[in-house]
């Protein structure tokens, strides 16, 4: 999944050799999501492979790295796990909501829209 230029620097600075590692060789071009994306899809290792029709969809897959915590400087390797676009978005689904959430408020807040609470 691509980073937004304001997570860059959350980043390890050898991030591409890391999560090129981690889906080629780790996973070896197969999602490594066992059901913990939630999406209901299969109960055992996710079938899809990196650039194959992605099961159930027929879109092509794209293999990204997920980290488990949601912590991007947090790179070792029992926290990353190569996902599919599909299992990564659902794992990341909660997070997601989290972080839209709090981007609007700071955006009503800078607008004069909205008080932050201070505490």
């Amino acid at each position: 999944m691509p980073i937004r230029p304001e997570n860059r620097d959350r980043y390890p600075t050898d991030w591409k050799q890391i999560s090129l590692r981690i889906r080629t060789v780790r996973a070896a071009g197969r999602c490594e999501c066992h059901g913990e994306c939630g999406r209901g899809t299969h109960t055992d290792r996710c079938p899809n492979r990196q650039g194959q029709p992605a099961y159930g969809t027929g879109s092509r897959v794209v293999l990204t790295v997920a980290h488990l915590d949601h912590t991007p400087e947090h790179s070792d390797d029992a926290n990353l796990r190569a996902m599919c676009q599909g299992c990564h978005l659902h794992y990341d689904r909660d997070h997601h909501r989290q972080t839209a959430a709090a981007t609007r408020r700071a955006a009503m807040a800078a607008a004069g829209q909205l008080a932050l609470d201070t505490g």
